[in-house]
């Protein structure tokens, strides 16, 4: 028995140097509580300094109306410190009874508070003492005053925004996966594709923009144009890349049993393609994200590009930072569900690789 129980210890420290390693060691309630603290107490020290920070600086503060509420910036701005302060205390509560979650949470609660900091220096520099130069750095409170001024315009500009990329990026992905597929296995579409592909993925997107405007009958499928090419050439390279790095034995396992050539292409090249294939995804995200930006701000008729636009001509800086919140905040929602989709589609990787 005690030699059967030896050899299982390398195993099991083994398994209990990963779970170091992945941030998976089980925090203690102390812990917990104390990294808790430490995420909520950088928002409540900003709502604090927003509140008991006397206003020294001249700066007209306006009631707006919301709904059945009168709101100024300053009131707004606390309430979205209170639903942060509220959500990360759920979210910690959640992580609490799972290891893993509990993990990640302690891990990031310093950043958290640092951030909180930062917000509440940053209010006290930009809007209660207007140290800042003004008006290029508003502080945070003043920058959520947009969207008491005018929420619906910027909601428009936003939907505009999310139709023209979902357009732009959807055809983008379909092109570039197929694209990839077929440099990746016909030899012959890599000899007179392959070299198309590394000429002009070199080139900006908005470098087409005249063409595109020539060539196009609106504005709109012109911008949808240059996202595709965007995400076109990052995703193409990458899933080429991924098909032809498949190994022989697989194709010759497969071609034993009897596997025909769509099999072999979609049953064992394109799965073994997927992690290069979501890199390129990925990575033509972000560029097809700030294409969009571009094309928008030159000569779209929407779009939060536009906004950016229109706000900078009547230097209305302030919201020119509530556009840019908002391209935040969708650019980050759209990577997670890029991400779940990824984990989703690989999840035989768990376990397999570092994550």
């Amino acid at each position: 028995m005690r030699n059967l129980v030896k050899s299982y210890l390398p195993a099991i420290a083994t398994i209990k140097a990963k779970q170091e390693y992945r941030g998976e060691k089980i925090a203690s309630g102390w812990e917990w509580t104390v990294k808790l603290i430490f995420t909520l107490s950088g928002f409540i020290a900003a709502i604090a300094a927003n509140i008991f920070v006397k206003q020294i600086a001249d700066v007209e503060i306006k009631s707006y109306n919301v709904g059945a509420f009168l709101l100024t910036f300053n009131d707004l701005y606390r309430l979205v410190l209170l639903a942060i302060i509220l959500l990360y205390a759920a979210i910690g509560i959640f992580s609490y009874f799972d290891p893993g979650r509990r993990a990640k949470f302690i891990s990031r609660a310093p950043f958290r508070l640092a951030v909180g900091i930062g917000l509440a220096v940053w209010d006290i520099l930009g809007t209660k003492l207007l140290l800042l130069p003004q008006p290029f750095f508003p502080g945070p409170a003043k920058i959520l005053e947009a969207f008491l001024i005018e929420s619906g315009f910027i909601y428009e500009n936003m939907l505009y925004s999310l139709r023209l990329f979902f357009v732009g990026f959807t055809l983008g992905v379909i092109f570039g996966i197929g694209t990839g597929i077929l440099i990746g296995w016909f030899p012959k579409v890599y000899y007179w594709v392959y070299p198309v592909l590394k000429l002009t993925g070199v080139i900006p997107a908005v470098a087409w923009m005249p063409f595109a405007l020539t060539l196009f009958p609106t504005p709109f499928s012109a911008a949808a144009f240059l996202i595709v090419i965007c995400a076109w050439f990052s995703i193409a390279a990458l899933t080429a890349q991924g098909i032809q790095s498949t190994p022989k034995w697989q194709f010759e396992v497969a071609k034993t049993l009897g596997a025909k050539t769509p099999y072999l292409v979609f049953r064992v090249a394109v799965p073994h393609a997927m992690p290069q294939i979501f890199t390129g995804i990925s990575n033509a995200n972000g560029f097809a994200f700030t294409t969009l930006v571009m094309a928008e701000m030159m000569g779209q008729p929407g779009g939060l590009g536009y906004y950016i636009n229109l706000s900078k001509v009547w230097s209305a800086y302030y919201k020119v930072y509530a556009s840019i919140l908002v391209m935040a905040v969708l650019f980050s929602i759209i990577m997670k569900i890029i991400a779940f989709i990824r984990a989703y589609m690989l999840r035989w990787q768990k376990g397999w690789v570092k994550e």
